[in-house]
């Protein structure tokens, strides 16, 4: 039997999820020649598919939320992961365990093995190709009822998109990911419609006007039906929706905020109160495109009620989206993956109103192929200070070429080697009613998370 730590390792040896030669990642002939020899698992579950730019991982969450409330047997599966590649797959709520994932490694990787020993496969399947084969062989093991699966990347062609969904959902398309997916924001909505089935149902958004055109004109080539989110988006005038919970500061409970996004909404001929950890004005679109994607699910006879809409949102747990956390004798902390302009736009608008006129330092890195210097000129301005580092990932942009990169969006920014001495720094700058915003890759917030809870043990630890 091969280890949790060998099999790991073995699929991090195939390389990053985002391979330099995109045909590697590309191909979904291959994935179906997997899924082909392990039977095809992807065909025992019923499936929502969920693509877009941003906003997805969150839209994924809250849906699979709303139908484990419904008393249905779920999974979710999501990329990429903050802390353990275990986050990515789940079965009611629940990451697979070490010994669950060596074991279903074993079983897929034997399978690869036969296919390329006999000239099946050309070559071995993507580090995501070989997740995602695992994460549906898993899921058809526990016998999921219905599975809501995020898109790695794109949509036309990516490896999740080998299921025959249900119900089809695109959230907010923006610039990102350029080298896989086209420099305009119609090619990049062309990749994402590609979730679209013939005859299919589509959960969306108005957005942007050329990704309006790609998806409009997707379902009408599809004969595929349009379902508009739109009547679960509430008006955001003021009053309209309590964005934060009256106190607005976090209370120290597991180091999370107690801040919401409430408001009533009328929910298949009810009204319920909507009250979500997921914060920003931005997710008000996100959790439309979930309940509307819910009541979808619901006409297809998988009973979903109002009452379920509300407790699964309640529920909804989604690390580093946002989140607050404040260990003893540190100022506050906020952790938001923002790794492109459209995010740090959202956590600009959000740290408006949270923020005040709190002053602010921003812990802040990125991959090296992101657009630093624009998402800098968006963030940067806000804070009182920058201290930039760089997450253990080969990927990440040093922080040199993060100051490089922010030259003209910040004069004074500091440089960090490693997250600890950036998170130590970040300390020494801000004062107790200041805020830490810990933003970039969600990489190096998976870091910073990882480092915050280990020193948070240590003091539990020693204050016992």
């Amino acid at each position: 039997m091969i280890t949790y730590q060998d099999a790991v390792a073995k699929l991090l040896a195939l390389g990053h999820e985002l391979h330099d030669t995109p045909s590697n990642k590309f191909d979904l002939a291959h994935v179906r020649l997997m899924l082909d020899a392990l039977s095809h698992p992807e065909r025992r579950f019923v499936s929502v598919l969920i693509a877009g730019t941003n906003g997805k991982g969150s839209t994924a969450a809250t849906l699979e939320s709303i139908l484990r409330a419904a008393g249905h047997r779920t999974a979710l599966y999501t990329s990429p992961h903050l802390e353990r590649v275990n986050e990515r797959i789940r079965v009611e709520g629940e990451e697979i365990s070490d010994s669950e994932f060596a074991a279903v490694y074993e079983r897929v990787a034997d399978v690869v093995q036969e296919l390329l020993a006999l000239g099946v496969l050309p070559w071995h399947p993507s580090f995501f190709e070989m997740l995602t084969a695992m994460a549906f062989e898993y899921f058809a093991m526990r016998d999921v009822q219905l599975a809501v699966l995020e898109v790695g990347m794109g949509g036309r062609l990516d490896a999740t998109n080998v299921v025959d969904p249900i119900v089809a959902v695109i959230t907010d398309i923006a610039l990102d990911h350029q080298k896989f997916l086209g420099d305009t924001i119609a090619q990049i909505a062309h990749e994402k419609a590609g979730i679209i089935r013939p005859g299919g149902v589509v959960v969306t958004l108005p957005q942007h006007p050329e990704a309006n055109d790609v998806i409009g004109n997707t379902i009408l080539d599809r004969g595929a039906t349009a379902i508009s989110a739109v009547p679960y988006v509430p008006p955001v005038s003021p009053g309209a929706a309590s964005v934060f919970a009256d106190d607005r500061r976090p209370t120290t409970d597991d180091l999370s905020s107690s801040a919401r996004n409430r408001y009533p909404l009328q929910v298949l001929g009810s009204q319920i109160l909507v009250d979500s950890p997921l914060l920003g004005r931005h997710q008000l679109r996100n959790i439309a495109l979930a309940i509307a994607a819910a009541e979808q699910v619901n006409n297809f006879g998988h009973r979903v009620s109002a009452q379920d809409i509300e407790r699964g949102i309640r529920n909804t747990h989604w690390t580093g989206r946002f989140q607050s956390m404040q260990p003893e004798d540190w100022p506050e902390i906020i952790l938001d993956v923002a790794h492109n302009p459209a995010g740090a736009w959202a956590l600009r608008s959000t740290l408006s109103e949270y923020a005040a006129d709190r002053p602010l330092t921003f812990v802040f890195g990125a991959m090296r192929d992101k657009a630093i210097g624009e998402i800098a000129e968006i963030l940067f301005p806000l804070a009182s200070h920058v201290v930039a580092t760089r997450a253990r990932n080969p990927r990440s942009a040093s922080p040199e070429e993060v100051r490089q990169a922010a030259s003209r969006a910040a004069a004074d920014i500091e440089l960090a080697g490693s997250v600890p001495a950036a998170l130590a720094r970040a300390r020494e700058l801000t004062p107790k009613d200041g805020l830490i915003v810990v933003t970039g890759s969600i990489y190096l917030v998976g870091e910073v998370l990882g480092e915050l809870k280990a020193s948070a043990a240590v003091s539990k630890s020693i204050a016992e």
